[in-house]
């Protein structure tokens, strides 16, 4: 296929979407933006421009705003069984279409091949564990201490939910909030990033053929995004912001949601330490670190950032992560033996040559890549730094690219130290052969969500979401239901 010239949308053998990136989705229905403009989706492989969706007004917003909450009484109505049945059908067309989906990712996102279908499989079982959740909001039933009364509390739809999505998992952290809040009875409005649109726009036809009423689900993507989602956040049918993206622009989102008392989940940037100490098996180690570093090339908020080896395993380590990095195949996404494909833009690869060139200058040594390639596309070598100073700046921002940066330690109560250092708390991982020291370690390390042994935390059924400086609330598990509801309390004289 000529991805430079062949738009997937327009192929009736993948699957019949003909119209989808041509209107924001409102109401089940496709309309044109107000604006009139159009937004160009970029193919980071090869910089072609591969489709174009419209860009809405703040009006096209509040028409979205209008549209879910016309529909919100009759979801919210609808028996939690068929809610269940039709969050069902989302997951098995889901898995019928994964390699079309797969395939539109790699296309729009750069991703390898191989990562995107993991991610459509990751996204698909959202929707497969929240339609079993959507049977299961359960509330509480018991007396008054004082016996004066029974307590009853039951949980409700929040209401309309605004959505905000990254580029770096278009599928899944769509997915990840669509899912739980049509469980739990809630209409949304979905504004994913203007890099990635074509899969959200896939999605919601998607969701529609398996029986999502319409208004339920709504689609729009902006080129100014601050005066669109103030609308949106400023109507007061609007009871609820999930935002994933950065902390900074969670703090904006955050101030902007105070005016109206909106509920918000907000899954924030990351800065991921991974620890190996002396007695961890080293396969499986670097196996691990492979892992949590490289998937989608580095580009993810829980991606490892700072790799802290201890000093008796350190040479080993450095030397097989280094060799295990210089062998990845380097190339376009939609390339079967592609194992790092591109970054999302031209400026992405700049801030990555930009952190390594900053620890190089306050004395880090590279061991492979390090140097952006003259070649068409966005791309950046899998590279290996060591000797990574305290002082450098990828210590403390996230690098969002294929960059592993490896600092020595001696004691365990130095590494913790380290890990500690940081405004953010999402993710962490430990390499240790002794279950209890890593379960004390895990424990000390302030973060949201931590990986013994093993180089991939999330999962579908567990909760998903960072401490201090990297979010409010969580995605995921039993949890994530849950941040769509209010508890109401019910006072029933005995």
């Amino acid at each position: 296929m000529n991805i430079m010239q062949h738009n997937i949308l327009d192929d009736e053998d993948d699957v019949n979407f003909q119209s989808f990136s041509h209107g924001l989705f409102i109401g089940g229905k496709w309309v044109e933006g107000g604006s009139g403009r159009q937004i160009r989706v970029i193919d980071p492989s090869t910089e072609a421009v591969i489709s174009a969706v419209p860009d809405a007004t703040a009006d096209d917003a509040l028409a979205a705003v209008e549209a879910a909450a016309a529909a919100a009484k009759g979801w919210r109505k609808t028996p939690p069984r068929k809610r269940s049945d039709i969050l069902r059908r989302c997951y098995e067309l889901m898995i019928e279409r994964a390699e079309m989906l797969a395939m539109l990712i790699s296309l729009e996102n750069g991703k390898a091949l191989r990562d995107a279908r993991g991610e459509v499989a990751y996204a698909a079982e959202f929707f497969r564990w929240n339609s079993e959740e959507a049977v299961r909001i359960i509330g509480d039933f018991g007396i008054a201490p004082s016996g004066s009364n029974h307590i009853i509390v039951e949980y409700q739809p929040i209401g309309v939910c605004v959505l905000i999505t990254p580029w770096n998992f278009p599928a899944a952290m769509a997915a990840r909030k669509i899912a739980p809040a049509l469980a739990a009875g809630c209409t949304v409005i979905l504004k994913p990033a203007t890099e990635t649109p074509l899969t959200a726009y896939a999605l919601a036809a998607l969701y529609k053929e398996a029986g999502v009423p319409d208004g339920v689900v709504n689609v729009i993507t902006t080129t100014t995004p601050g005066p669109v989602t103030n609308a949106m956040l400023n109507d007061p049918r609007v009871r609820k912001l999930s935002f994933t993206g950065s902390t900074a622009v969670g703090r904006t989102l955050l101030a902007e949601a105070s005016k109206t008392v909106l509920s918000c989940s907000m899954e924030l940037g990351g800065n991921a330490p991974l620890i190996v100490f002396d007695d961890a098996n080293l396969e499986p180690a670097v196996e691990g670190a492979m892992v949590a570093k490289m998937r989608n090339a580095g580009a993810a908020c829980t991606a490892a950032n700072r790799l802290y080896v201890q000093a008796g395993i350190y040479p080993r380590f450095v030397d097989a992560l280094t060799r295990r990095m210089e062998a990845l195949c380097v190339g376009p996404g939609t390339d079967p033996a592609t194992e790092c494909g591109p970054m999302i833009t031209a400026k992405a690869v700049a801030k990555i040559d930009g952190l390594v060139k900053d620890a190089v200058s306050r004395g880090a040594k590279v061991l492979c890549g390090g140097e952006k390639p003259s070649v068409r596309g966005f791309f950046y070598p899998p590279t290996v730094l060591v000797d990574v100073p305290a002082d450098a700046a990828m210590a403390h921002e996230e690098i969002f690219g294929p960059v592993a940066a490896i600092t020595r330690f001696d004691t365990e109560e130095e590494v913790i130290d380290k890990a500690n250092d940081t405004e953010y708390g999402l993710a962490a991982y430990v390499f240790t052969k002794d279950i209890s020291r890593g379960m004390e370690v895990s424990r000390r390390i302030e973060a949201g969500m931590v990986a013994l042994n093993r180089g991939l935390v999330s999962d579908p059924a567990a909760p998903f979401g960072g401490m201090k400086h990297s979010g409010l609330g969580r995605e995921g598990g039993s949890h994530g239901v849950l941040e769509f509801t209010e508890p109401q309390y019910l006072a029933l004289g005995r």
